[in-house]
């Protein structure tokens, strides 16, 4: 039998990766980016890898503003959320090379939101086939590469101008 080694799965499984506050809120106000796998500041929004990833690559774009609603966006932060979605998609392209992505809000726990109340826009990367048995018969999820090595991927290409 092969074995799947992904020990940092655990802080997951056993919740203690949860905060008392609210992460997204605890890690802008951090300035320890590489840390926290903050790729972009915007001036309303920032953009993060997600800690626990669907699939490599997957980030997501958070209001700076503790939000929990789309509706409760000013028209200014939703134009810097969907700016920003572009943005990412394009360094995606650029270092990873996916052949699509979902992109989406889940708004609500009934609706898979694990952080209902601050907002926040997924957009995973997808490839053909990326999809296996392990998540059917072992409600396991593959990633092959570490964070830290998405991280600086990511980072490398994403200049100012970008």
């Amino acid at each position: 039998m092969e074995r799947l080694w992904a020990p940092w799965r655990m802080r997951y499984v056993t919740g203690a990766a949860k905060s008392d506050g609210c992460i997204f809120c605890e890690k802008w106000k951090s300035d320890a980016d590489d840390e926290n796998l903050i790729l972009f500041r915007g001036e309303e929004c920032f953009a993060i890898l997600n800690l626990f990833p669907y699939n490599n690559g997957h980030l997501m774009i958070v209001p700076i503003r503790h939000v929990a609603d789309v509706t409760d966006l000013t028209a200014s932060e939703q134009a810097e959320m969907f700016r920003l979605m572009g943005r990412m998609v394009g360094v995606l392209r650029a270092t990873m090379s996916p052949q699509g992505f979902n992109i989406g809000i889940n708004l609500g726990r009934a609706a898979g939101a694990g952080i209902a109340d601050h907002l926040h826009l997924h957009v995973v990367p997808r490839w053909n086939g990326d999809t296996n048995f392990m998540p059917v018969l072992g409600d396991t999820r593959v990633i092959s590469e570490a964070l830290e090595e998405t991280y600086q991927k990511l980072k490398a290409v994403l200049s100012p101008e970008s």
